[in-house]
Order: C-alpha cells, then structure tokens, then sequence
C-alpha cells in the first residue's frame, strides 16, 4: 500500500452542498431558506421567539430556590467508613478527620467538610473529627465504643451536625 492509494471509508466524508449558485443546481435562488421572512435573512437567532406572543419560559412560573450559602459536605456512611478500616486504608487507632480519609480514598475531596451519615454498620472503635454527623451515626459510633468530635458550626450557618 503507498500513500497516494489511500482513501476514506465509504461514507466517511461528505461533500458539501453548495447553494445559490444558480436554478440548475436545485439549490439556487434561495438556497433552500424558502421565500422571504426574518428566516430567510442572515444572522437571525429566534430561539425561544414566539412571533410576539409570551413565550413559554416566561408564561410558565417561577419555582424553587438556589440557596447559595447552602454547604455542601462529602458525605460518608459508616460502611464505608468500616470497609476502609476492615481493607486496611484507616487506622482505627488514631483521630480520623477529612484529610485522613481522602488519602485513604474514602473521599474524593473534603469540599466544606465531612458529615458522617448512618448507612450500614460500624464495629470498630474509631475516634471522629468531623464537621457535621446524623443522628443515627453518632449513636452507631458511640455503641461501637467510638467518640465524635462534631465542629461547631460557624454564625448563621443552619446546614450541618444535627447532634
């Protein structure tokens, strides 16, 4: 094979169509845009133009609310949390907080800190430093023979521990 032989696979490519370039081509005149009218002009971006009438994203009305203060935790369930400890990657001897368990790869990153949730179960004696904790979590931990440390929450802030 030599390199002027190669060529595309059939149906690689596609010409492409050359309009208003006279009636015998088919595509003359207007070049497709049928007749008259804003559309057949260029630079023209409608979108949500109804011809006058309220369009629809504005007939439709206003709904929820983005709190913009809201934290956002990385949250972690005692499952997991005790799967780490059962695989070796925590050390269930010493405080665990957010810096530990991203390098051990229980999260991703610690975002505006860690709230441990109560999904599964914990059978190891773990000593938590965390930013915010579920109930059930803080129960779980302390029946297993555990302690929590849960951060004060900052002024004003509502989201967070509930323990």
């Amino acid at each position: 094979m030599k390199l002027n032989e190669l060529i595309d696979n059939e149906g690689a490519s596609k010409t492409r169509k050359r309009v208003g370039r006279g009636i015998g081509s088919g595509k003359g005149k207007t070049a497709g845009r049928g007749v008259k009218g804003q559309k057949s002009r260029t630079g023209v971006a409608i979108k949500g133009f109804e011809g006058g009438q309220m369009p629809l994203h504005r007939r439709l009305p206003k709904r929820g609310f983005n709190n913009v203060s809201a934290r956002d935790y990385a949250e972690v369930t005692l499952g997991r949390l005790q799967a780490a400890i059962d695989d070796g990657r925590l050390d269930p001897a010493g405080t665990i907080d957010g810096a530990v368990l991203e390098q051990a790869g229980v999260i991703r990153r610690i975002k505006d800190g860690v709230r441990i949730l109560g999904g599964g179960e914990l059978t190891a004696r773990v000593a938590l430093d965390v930013a915010g904790a579920s109930r059930s979590a803080v129960e779980a931990i302390e029946k297993a023979g555990g302690t929590i440390t849960v951060a004060k929450k900052p002024e004003g802030a509502d989201a967070g521990a509930s323990a």
